[in-house]
């Protein structure tokens, strides 16, 4: 909490106590059987959670971006999954309330920030993932109404929310040819696919969202026609902030089980962490790693100590580069896409890093599922795809840097 405010200190200490009374007992049963936590959420809700950067009048809490991360950041100490969910539900809240009209904000917002309802966001197809702008998805207009018909996947919440914010073409090809439209489960013609089997987000369903001669009201379009790539792309900016938050909390979980092991567990006689036995001797069942060139300088305790260490300072440093764009996109600075590119790229990275290497310390009790560490490292890894893989992110960063 350096560098926080009062207030903000207050935020997070709200989310750390909700996440550790709320969500960690709960973890790895959501996990295994697959519970979409409608409750837990709720009960979220209640705190503010909802719609933590919406505005007050339709129900939201009113907060900052970096207030949003802080959040984002400790609720996943309790699991990640879960609100990596959130923070996919606060990004299509945010877009309603932004881009929505005055008729559009009152009737969608108030249930979402409550959580009465959920949200999920449709950019994603088949055939366009890092290539956005070339999706297929089509929405014909026949007077006061669209007609949408074509297919979304990897959709999260796909199925089990209530509120889809859709990307489709309106008119010709490329970005320009995109408009954003806001259906209701229900509306004749959406359908889903099965639900997928994931390496990890279980506590989420994913589907894929299919639309056949879907009849949309042109009072459901946000913003206006071929506006819909620019809310989508703005969408993703901050979603970029949440899901590098998301990883932030997984890593700072696993760097305190990781030292919580290397405290308690005892090799030959002593706790891993102050462990003086040759590298060696090390057996199979605790740290599963080549010693480095200067073994015969460090004991193994001082080179987990070392490693330690490492984890912390690498976390430290994802942390102040995700605060220092959420603060750009606040303050809505001409760098901030870049620098949320930036944030996404090396904490989705780091922190994926640190998780693994947390697991690594627990040896072969970090492949076990009674183990928390390991569902962090599947939780947090597909944070590196999703909100735009980090390859493409690499691109952004990359076309800045060449371009301008």
């Amino acid at each position: 909490s350096a560098g926080l405010t009062e207030e903000q200190k207050e935020f997070q200490s709200v989310a750390l106590d909700f996440a550790a009374k709320e969500m960690a007992p709960h973890m790895a049963e959501w996990d295994e059987k697959e519970i979409f936590p409608v409750d837990t959420m709720r009960k979220a809700a209640q705190l503010g959670f909802g719609g933590i950067y919406v505005k007050p009048d339709v129900g939201g809490s009113g907060l900052s971006r970096l207030d949003t991360s802080i959040i984002f950041e400790a609720l996943s100490t309790g699991c990640t999954s879960t609100t990596a969910y959130m923070s996919i539900h606060n990004m299509c809240v945010w877009m309603i309330d932004t881009f929505g009209n005055e008729e559009q904000r009152r009737r969608f917002c108030p249930p979402l920030c409550s959580m009465e309802q959920f949200a999920s966001y449709c950019l994603t197809e088949p055939g366009s993932g890092s290539d956005a702008a070339s999706l297929l998805t089509s929405a014909q207009r026949k007077g006061d109404t669209y007609v949408l018909n074509g297919s979304k996947a990897f959709i999260s919440g796909g199925g089990d929310t209530d509120v889809y914010v859709v990307m489709c073409r309106t008119g010709g090809p490329g970005p320009k040819g995109i408009s954003c439209l806001v259906l209701e489960k229900g509306t004749p013609g959406l359908s889903f696919g099965k639900k997928e089997r994931k390496v990890g987000w279980n506590s989420q369903p994913t589907r894929a969202v299919i639309f056949e001669d879907c009849v949309v009201p042109v009072s459901n379009r946000l913003g206006a026609e071929g506006q819909g790539f620019s809310i989508a792309m703005k969408g993703l900016n901050g979603g970029r902030i949440n899901v590098a938050s998301c990883s932030l909390g997984a890593a700072h979980a696993s760097v305190l089980l990781a030292q919580e092991h290397l405290t308690v567990r005892k090799q030959f006689g002593e706790p891993l962490a102050n462990n003086q036995v040759p590298f060696t001797m090390a057996g199979r069942g605790d740290v599963v790693q080549a010693p480095p060139r200067d073994a015969d300088l460090l004991s193994p305790g001082q080179y987990l100590q070392f490693r330690l260490a490492e984890m912390a300072t690498r976390l430290v440093a994802a942390r102040l580069m995700v605060r220092n764009a959420a603060r750009a996109l606040q303050e809505e600075r001409e760098d901030a896409p870049v620098l949320c590119s930036m944030a996404k790229l090396f904490a989705t990275d780091e922190c994926f890093e640190i998780c693994n290497q947390a697991l690594q310390m627990h040896g072969g009790y970090g492949y076990l599922k009674d183990y928390a560490v390991q569902q962090f490292v599947r939780d947090v890894r597909v944070h590196q795809i999703l909100e735009g893989t980090n390859e493409v992110m690499r691109m952004i960063v990359a076309r800045s840097l060449l371009h301008g």
